[in-house]
């Protein structure tokens, strides 16, 4: 039995992650040592992390999220706002904002709580859409943070795109010192249509 690292995610098109690497240059390059910027191909809308899963209950897993995924219609999400958590004074995860009806926060539930059933524990903070694009190193010097802070106050990012959620991915992370590779282990339509790209 081996084990891996799993998340289940929806995929972010090439276009609006080059369009979201090309509005935040100025902000990576402004505050470079003070953050780990995450690579523009890793970026993804998380609905759940699973951690360390065996891999002999791939097949339990993938059919559940096969099962909630066919539940919920395909939807549109649009990207394009700068924010961070737990909030712009004190950042520690700085994220892009999306919007996206309703449906986007059933179908996180629902697969929160098919997961859930199957033994992986539900998150204790609420789910809140977003795409994380850089991590605060945590030994940055009070200077540095004042410059974040400055920094993210004065960027303004516009619209990023909109695009047709259609599916979700389970992946597999596989961390590197240069940062995760991420794997895409199997599919689920959206309204269990057969997936295509």
């Amino acid at each position: 039995m081996s084990l891996l690292r799993a998340f289940v995610a929806i995929e972010i098109p090439n276009e609006i992650k080059k369009e979201i690497a090309g509005q935040t240059a100025g902000l990576q390059r402004a505050i470079a040592q003070s953050v780990r910027w995450v690579a523009p191909e890793n970026l993804h809308l998380t609905l759940k992390f699973l951690g360390d899963i065996s891999s002999t209950n791939l097949g339990v897993l993938t059919q559940a999220l096969e099962t909630e995924a066919s539940q919920q219609a395909p939807f549109q999400i649009t990207v394009g706002s700068l924010g961070a958590f737990p909030n712009m004074h004190r950042p520690r995860v700085i994220w892009i904002g999306l919007e996206a009806p309703a449906g986007l926060g059933k179908l996180q539930h629902s697969i929160d709580a098919a997961t859930n059933r199957l033994g992986y524990p539900s998150d204790d903070k609420p789910f809140s859409g977003h795409l994380t694009i850089g991590r605060v190193r945590q030994q940055s010097s009070s200077a540095e943070m004042a410059g974040l802070r400055s920094a993210l106050e004065k960027t303004k990012v516009g619209l990023m795109g909109t695009f047709s959620a259609k599916s979700v991915h389970l992946f597999r992370s596989d961390l590197q010192p240069d940062g995760p590779i991420y794997t895409c282990l199997f599919t689920a339509a959206l309204g269990g249509r057969p997936f295509t790209r």
